[in-house]
């Protein structure tokens, strides 16, 4: 092998080790994890090449002021479901307060949802 066929296989290793990482680091790593509570405003299954399940929660308390609306406004929580079982539960739980445990990505993927955050599990409902 010649030093230039050398070079070129290493430049393209870590050429792909980089890419490897960085598709890995987007859209495969749990950036953070937690519980939020709310009331669940609407949860949905939509899409048209991927259905998706999408739901947004109420959360108590204002986020701040909207100079655009003119007032407060509501401290929404949007959120995709990956799992089936915890979306049909979820469809049961609309306008009922629930805690849902969920992991947060740096990126979507069109198979996972609209949301960087994904609900997996549905700690309580009242």
């Amino acid at each position: 092998m010649t030093k230039k066929a050398k070079i070129i296989t290493i430049s393209s290793l870590v050429l792909v080790l980089v890419l490897v990482l960085f598709v890995f680091f987007r859209f495969c790593f749990v950036y953070s994890s937690g519980v939020n509570a709310g009331d669940i405003n609407y949860f949905q299954r939509e899409g048209v090449v991927f259905k998706t399940y999408e739901g947004k929660m109420i959360q108590s308390g204002f986020k701040g002021y909207d100079k655009n609306a003119g007032g407060l406004r509501s401290n929404e929580f949007k959120f995709s479901v990956t799992d089936k079982a915890v979306a049909d539960s979820l469809m049961r739980c609309s306008g009922k307060y629930v805690e849902l445990k969920w992991n947060r990505y740096f990126g979507t993927l069109p198979w996972r949802g609209k949301s960087q955050y994904v609900v997996t599990e549905i700690v309580a409902v009242e």
